[in-house]
């Protein structure tokens, strides 16, 4: 039975103690490899540049440089960025909803179980579905700058676009929407980019905060 590639993944938090339990849960998973850890927002700069991880957890409040701002530099200064996980203690932090709105692909609880933990991490890795999709709508109901008027890019989406940022935002994977919509999956994969490309976003995460903000999704 072949082997699964490695998910590399950095770990930055400021406390050894939750570095130390989320190295331990996921180097029990055969395609799972920690190759880093930061104690510090500018650290987890550091580290991600020379160690190129597929996943990154990030706690979001460090010192030095928050967790925010280092997602942010992470992924505008990287050609092929990771994907970043915010590891938080407060599901409604503001400090998270700012994470996602700057390009995390979502985020954990700390005292998310140990399954939940490497599922998320795998989920991420795949790029494919929106990681708790009702938490990021509750974010959004508590956190969300909606505009004082639709941007223009609400106008522009086409009805099977506008379908398939609902069903990003229900957490669907490509294949899921695909039979929902009696569609090909390339036919959907083609759909999400021109909605990135639309709301001016970098992945799906970012696309449902969007339209969240926009009005175009109730987070009510």
């Amino acid at each position: 039975m072949p082997v699964p590639p490695s998910i590399r993944i950095v770990v930055a938090d400021d406390e050894r103690m939750v570095r130390t339990a989320l190295r331990a849960i996921l180097a029990a998973e055969p395609d799972l490899v920690v190759v880093g850890e930061a104690a510090t927002g500018a650290e987890a700069v550091s580290v991600v540049r020379e160690l190129r991880p597929d996943v990154v957890l990030m706690d979001v409040r460090m010192p030095e440089m928050d967790g925010i701002r280092a997602t942010e530099r992470i992924l505008a200064t990287l050609d092929a960025p990771p994907r970043v996980v915010v590891v938080t203690t407060f599901e409604n932090d503001a400090y998270v909803y700012d994470a996602l709105r700057v390009g995390a692909a979502g985020f954990l609880l700390k005292r998310a179980d140990a399954d939940t933990l490497v599922q998320a991490v795998r989920l991420v890795a795949r790029s494919d579905s929106l990681l708790f999709p009702s938490a990021v709508r509750s974010l959004a109901a508590e956190h969300a700058r909606a505009y004082p008027a639709p941007p223009a890019w609400v106008a522009r989406l086409t009805g099977r676009e506008r379908e398939v940022l609902r069903h990003l935002a229900d957490g669907l994977t490509n294949a899921e929407i695909a039979r929902r919509m009696r569609v090909g999956p390339a036919t959907v994969k083609t759909h999400v980019a021109a909605v990135l490309a639309k709301t001016g976003t970098r992945d799906r995460t970012q696309a449902v905060i969007a339209a969240y903000e926009a009005g175009f999704l109730s987070a009510r």
